[in-house]
């Protein structure tokens, strides 16, 4: 025992003697990167000036991306440069971000798409006229290292991009949907600024007066691509020249517009299910009549090939040919008039543009007897409003929603098949201009949860213009506690529900 204690104490002796000799150049070298990201760049900044050298800038020299600025159009500041590039940063992280190069006459010699390496040392970081940029690069410092390399386009709406102005700043951007307000006249040009609303929010798009489109008419309803600029007045889209902004079909408002739904009534679901709309005119059923489908896809595992249409368990029709209704009015879809289900307060008062017995009567068109006219659990469902009594496959609605969990509801194909959308606060039939018209393809996967409590009002809530069909505010979902008692004013007064803004 005593000779395996001096060997191991021997043995220790030694192995800290050769740790303690142990050279420098022992250790692994790690090479420093000569380039920074502009993430990495940007959050150096501390709004003062900051001379960039290779301590601060961590042993850096360089930044590297792709030109998104176009001088040659005329609408970005003077001399500006614009790049944006990424990194790795694990966990799914948007780390795009871009940055302004201050080069004088230089900047005329770059296009979007150019991969340029520029050397930063010896520059400085500061705000001129409100944008974050690089002063002080010599030309000398910018290499030119290939042709068209592919841009980074990333969708943003008005209200994520006032939110975080900074994260978009110097990249590129298209805000879709966008509707110029006021909408513009004959005279109008495109210099100046342009407010558009998109439905979450509103943003400036800007046109320099020396810009080569400043004086074409603009586009009132477009997908509107630029690079986003912090300046003195303000976050401002510049787009780059007349192709950036991409004409989109006018909305076709719609006379009836969803606005909350009960899925899941008290003591059983059959005939005491409701849809809740919002009429945005005087109508007259008998002359101008719509048609109502509801779609329910619990425990399916492909796509409907004719959509809406489809029938059977999956989609149920209710046409919509008698009675009226008022614009500015409630008006209601579903089976027996009671509020929360059988035996609860009876709402028969309001205005019932359909009360169909769904769980014992087959639609007139398509569709069998279902105790679910609107699922309140699992796959995803939805509720679809078209004009007139015929609807097909290849139908398009007025209005539409989605809500609940996933299914199978869309497939790529050939052919390309599932349910029709339309362009309303949730979805959009033109996406990086190309057409999309189902629901699960391209962005087109927005949807509502379904209520956080059996039994709850989904009630939606937005801000609609009954004569361009464009949603200011988008709707959101807010769920609603009834009970038996529950009066009327319930569903149809609580803060927060549609309105109407013309």
């Amino acid at each position: 025992m005593k000779k395996i204690i001096f060997y191991l104490s021997t043995l220790m002796v030694i192995c800290s003697i050769w740790m303690g000799c142990k050279r420098e150049t022992d250790y692994v070298d790690v090479t420093v990167s000569p380039y920074i990201s502009n993430f990495d760049l940007r959050k150096l900044f501390k709004n003062t000036d900051l001379l960039l050298n290779t301590e601060n800038l961590g042993g850096a020299d360089f930044i590297k991306g792709v030109v998104i600025s176009d001088q040659a159009n005329g609408n970005i500041p003077g001399g500006l440069l614009v790049i944006q590039n990424s990194r790795i940063t694990g966990n799914g992280i948007d780390s795009i971000r871009g940055i302004a190069v201050n080069v004088g006459t230089e900047a005329a010699k770059y296009i979007p798409g150019d991969s340029v390496h520029i050397r930063i040392g010896g520059s400085t970081l500061k705000r001129i006229n409100g944008i974050l940029q690089l002063a002080g690069v010599a030309a000398s410092g910018i290499e030119k290292k290939a042709l068209g390399r592919s841009i980074k386009l990333r969708a943003v709406n008005t209200s994520e991009l006032a939110a975080r102005s900074a994260f978009y700043e110097s990249t590129l951007v298209t805000i879709s949907k966008g509707k110029v307000t006021p909408e513009p006249v004959a005279e109008d040009t495109y210099a100046g600024n342009k407010l558009i609303n998109d439905g979450f929010g509103t943003a400036v798009v800007h046109t320099e007066t020396a810009a080569n489109f400043a004086n074409q008419n603009p586009t009132p309803f477009a997908d509107f691509t630029g690079v986003v600029l912090t300046t003195t007045s303000g976050v401002q889209l510049w787009p780059r020249s007349s192709n950036d902004v991409f004409a989109l079909p006018e909305i076709k408002p719609s006379a009836l517009v969803i606005t909350g739904y009960l899925t899941d009534p008290s003591n059983g679901d059959g005939n005491y299910e409701y849809i809740q709309f919002k009429a945005t005119r005087d109508i007259n059923f008998a002359a101008t009549p719509y048609s109502v489908v509801t779609c329910n896809n619990a425990g399916i595992l492909a796509a409907p090939a004719i959509g809406w249409a489809t029938g059977g368990v999956r989609t149920y029709k209710i046409n919509i040919n008698s009675g009226t209704v008022k614009k500015g009015q409630f008006c209601y879809v579903g089976g027996n008039k009671n509020i929360w289900g059988a035996g609860t307060t009876n709402i028969s008062s309001s205005v019932w543009i359909s009360s169909t017995q769904y769980a014992t009567v087959n639609s007139v068109d398509f569709g069998t007897a279902t105790a679910n006219l609107l699922a309140n659990s699992g796959n995803l469902a939805g509720i679809a409003v078209f004009e007139g009594l015929t609807v097909t496959g290849t139908s398009t609605p007025l209005d539409v929603v989605m809500y609940g969990g996933n299914g199978a509801v869309y497939t790529a194909g050939p052919p390309e098949a599932g349910y029709r959308i339309t362009n309303n606060d949730k979805y959009s039939t033109i996406q990086n201009r190309k057409t999309v018209l189902f629901y699960g393809a391209g962005t087109n996967t927005n949807k509502f949860a379904f209520p956080s409590t059996a039994g709850m009002f989904t009630m939606l809530g937005g801000v609609y213009n009954s004569a361009t069909g464009i949603w200011s505010t988008g709707r959101t979902a807010k769920f609603i506690t009834l009970t038996a008692t529950s009066p009327l004013s319930t569903i149809e007064e609580t803060v927060g529900f549609t309105t109407l803004s013309n």
